[in-house]
């Protein structure tokens, strides 16, 4: 399954880069935890990063009682930090997972936070 994922992930990074005008939101997941980040790829930089281990929402992601409500929480967090940034709109990179559960749960939490993709 996992070699599955990494073919599809090189089949979407394929089709999808992230600009300075519109960066790319990469996801990645573990079995505990999620991790979410904003990219340029045409400078080949991070730009904003997060994760269910920040310390900023450390409260936030103990009262959630479970992994989707972490990574809900993550993606508002993301949001957050990007309209600090002035980032309105991204691409999302779902990253060869399949788009449901903690995946849609980030993307759900992000465009709550106030991007658009």
């Amino acid at each position: 399954m996992r070699n599955k994922r990494l073919k599809n992930k090189i089949r979407i990074r394929k089709k999808i880069s992230g600009t300075s005008e519109r960066p790319r939101i990469a996801v990645y997941k573990s079995l505990k935890q999620i991790y979410a980040q904003i990219i340029d790829d045409t400078k080949g930089e991070t730009l904003i990063s997060a994760s269910s281990l920040s310390k900023d929402i450390e409260a936030e992601i103990k009262s959630a009682k479970s992994k989707l409500d972490k990574s809900k929480v993550v993606g508002k967090f993301l949001a957050e930090k990007a309209k600090d940034k002035g980032i309105n709109s991204v691409v999302f990179d779902r990253s060869g997972y399949r788009y449901h559960g903690r995946i849609k749960a980030i993307a759900d939490g992000a465009r709550e936070g106030g991007l658009s993709f």
